[in-house]
């Protein structure tokens, strides 16, 4: 660490790899934005939509790290690839006044662009920025204590972000909100909330005993790791179930159905998940799979809008 230059700490203090989460949820929303209502379409507005997400998940990031130092989460955490924190403040490469600073600064731009669009297409992006501020800022000291971080999590930084991209981006003000979001942007989004609260989820099992020490008591710590292990396959067949129906119910493009691609990674995952729950080593497979999955069925879930499009 001691060599990693100014740009990979913060790259790492603020879980720049994490980011293309955003960046595939934000083009679902989008897609349907151009294929719905190709008139409204703005690539510059496309890109302020971007910028505003990218923002919120640096933010969200960075007060989770900000948090993990403040309780002594990050000094009893065993890191993996996928969980555990970037470890730069525990190791003096940022100051916590640092992080808290530009969580800050990253928060009240994602807003400014939520205010914005909000102003120019419809009202409800100010509510959405609302519900995303409110889970960027209590997650750690409210949320991830009353067993309800990973339901937000999948609701504000999953589900709401595709429905508010496409919002933003076709809304007119004075619109009922009933007559601007179509069926297929509804249910479209669920899969997308389910897979950030199995990806939120599955990353806290290496984490059980430091959260604890913490103070935060989330859905792996209360049922126990074969319980949420449980869940965690029950939210793997939800979400690749939503998908496989909505074309068959004529709701959908069978295009979607590129987005059951990363099915059989999802099943391993899943059965990994389920059998090696309380093994932290043999589960780290299925952690990094669940990565890919979460990545790749967002993102094809975009393309196939994207290819309906072209067609």
């Amino acid at each position: 660490m001691k060599n990693m230059s100014r740009i990979q700490v913060w790259a790492a203090q603020t879980r720049a790899n994490f980011l293309l989460l955003v960046v595939f949820l934000v083009a679902i929303g989008l897609a349907y934005a151009a294929l719905y209502e190709p008139a409204a379409f703005s690539w510059g507005h496309a890109l302020l939509i971007l910028a505003g997400g990218i923002s919120a998940h640096i933010s969200v990031n960075l007060f989770n790290e900000y948090s993990d130092f403040q309780t002594k989460i990050d000094f009893y955490t065993d890191r993996t690839p996928f969980s555990g924190g970037s470890g730069m403040l525990p190791s003096g490469q940022t100051r916590p006044g640092q992080v808290k600073a530009l969580a800050w600064i990253t928060l009240l731009f994602s807003a400014g662009v939520g205010i914005y669009f909000g102003l120019v297409a419809h009202w409800t992006v100010i509510l959405i920025s609302l519900i995303g501020a409110f889970a960027i800022v209590f997650y750690t000291p409210l949320l991830s204590k009353v067993l309800l971080g990973e339901v937000f999590a999948g609701l504000a930084l999953g589900s709401l972000v595709v429905v508010g991209a496409f919002i933003a981006m076709t809304g007119v003000p004075g619109t009922p909100l009933s007559d601007m979001v179509p069926l297929e942007v509804w249910l479209v989004s669920i899969p997308p909330g389910i897979l950030t609260f199995l990806l939120l989820l599955l990353n806290e099992f290496p984490d059980v005993e430091a959260d604890k020490a913490g103070g935060r008591k989330h859905l792996v710590i209360k049922l126990g790791k074969k319980k949420a292990a449980g869940i965690y396959a029950a939210g793997m067949a939800l979400t690749f179930l939503v998908i496989l129906m909505l074309p068959l119910l004529g709701i959908s493009s069978f295009w979607i159905y590129l987005a059951l691609l990363p099915l059989p990674m999802a099943i391993k995952a899943a059965q990994t998940a389920l059998t090696q729950a309380e093994n932290i080593e043999k589960l780290m497979p299925a952690m990094g799979m669940n990565v890919v999955v979460v990545l790749a069925t967002d993102l094809l879930l975009a393309l196939g809008v994207i290819v309906q499009i072209l067609s």
